[in-house]
């Protein structure tokens, strides 16, 4: 998009790529092989090619390997590869460098909302499957790469998470999570999944705060809240060099959120979905005006009382991206800068990036 910055790969090119054989329906390595690899050798990128035999995997190559010799890291999988990877690599001591490494998705996985997502920005066709897996090749060929946001999630027990895609809890997460088992089904598998959990459809009971995108553009903040510019201050020279990023706009999950933000006077949702990409999945374009690198958190929360029905068509109508145009009353959403979700009781699967979590007060 205009007024992006972008950096070129070098040629020829070192590419180390990470691929989990068992993502998505297992074709991963196949679809390499036939798809990918011809396309590379054209436009000189040279391979590596790292098969993952586990969990973790990938995290702990990233986190403790020596990564000069490569000048991208490639992550052929679904979205849960990635997550590994950019967590490895905030686990570096020097992750601030380690971080200005292009990363690069290719689809393979059965959950590939990433790939859509930046199918999407470049402008591409909405497509699915081979097509979207060369058209993501065909952006690595060009080579060209830009920044990407990233949200830092903490939960009550002490964990750390550093997301790209998003954040989850309720009717979402469940699809994602419940449907794992028909993963032979590639992406028909969500379809599947949430028609199973429409016939079931469960409320969950929280609380749900945020700070939106306006309060730190100008329009003042409480006059107690102790904040400079939407930022808490800290004190000087507080973070040692290595340390992880700051999150400076949250206080501890304890204390209850500044003044400032809004807190939703609704505690009884069917979901709450803060996503930073356009796509959720292949066929899932949740956030039509998401870009790569804008600052914000997408927040959808659905309140309870909606009808099956009413789901079905939102559900429907997000495929295309017109879900916002029913202006159904149930169905919020907001532009934020941070967030916080405070469940009642540990009830119902948390995501980040499609990975699960267990269920517990978290902010970003």
């Amino acid at each position: 998009p205009p007024g992006d910055s972008y950096g070129v790969l070098p040629r020829p090119c070192h590419a180390l790529v990470l691929l989990n054989p068992q993502s998505g329906s297992g074709r991963a390595l196949d679809d390499f092989q036939a798809v990918v690899q011809p396309m590379l050798a054209e436009a000189d990128i040279a391979t590596t090619v790292f098969v993952t035999e586990r969990p973790h995997h990938a995290h702990e190559k990233v986190r403790d390997e020596d990564l000069s010799q490569w000048d991208t890291l490639v992550v052929m999988s679904g979205d849960g590869l990635l997550f590994e990877v950019v967590n490895g690599l905030m686990e570096r001591p020097d992750w601030k460098e380690a971080m200005k490494k292009p990363l690069c998705i290719l689809p393979g996985g059965s959950g590939n909302a990433l790939a859509a997502s930046i199918n999407y920005y470049a402008g591409y066709d909405h497509v699915a499957k081979k097509k979207l897996l060369t058209n993501c090749t065909f952006i690595l060929c060009k080579g060209l790469y830009t920044q990407m946001d990233l949200v830092s999630l903490s939960t009550a027990s002490g964990k750390r998470f550093f997301s790209f895609l998003g954040f989850g809890w309720g009717f979402i997460s469940d699809v994602d999570i419940d449907s794992e088992k028909y993963r032979w089904l590639g992406s028909a598998r969500f379809t599947l999944g949430t028609l199973q959990c429409l016939a079931k459809l469960r409320v969950y009971q929280g609380r749900l705060s945020y700070l939106p995108m306006a309060t730190e553009q100008g329009s003042s903040p409480a006059p107690h809240a102790p904040v400079t510019n939407g930022h808490i201050p800290q004190p000087a020279g507080t973070e040692a060099p290595g340390s992880p990023p700051h999150d400076s706009l949250l206080v501890p999950l304890g204390q209850p959120v500044p003044a400032h933000w809004t807190v939703v006077p609704e505690e009884e949702f069917v979901l709450v979905y803060a996503i930073y990409q356009s796509h959720l999945g292949t066929n899932l374009l949740m956030a039509p005006a998401a870009r790569l690198h804008d600052g914000c958190i997408h927040l959808f929360y659905m309140k309870a009382g909606i009808s099956r029905v009413t789901l079905l068509k939102l559900f429907l109508a997000m495929s295309r991206g017109t879900h916002l145009d029913l202006n159904c009353p149930h169905l919020c959403y907001v532009p934020v800068r941070a967030f916080r979700l405070e469940p009642r009781v540990a009830a119902g699967i948390m995501t980040v990036d499609g990975e699960a979590l267990a269920c517990e007060p978290v902010q970003g």
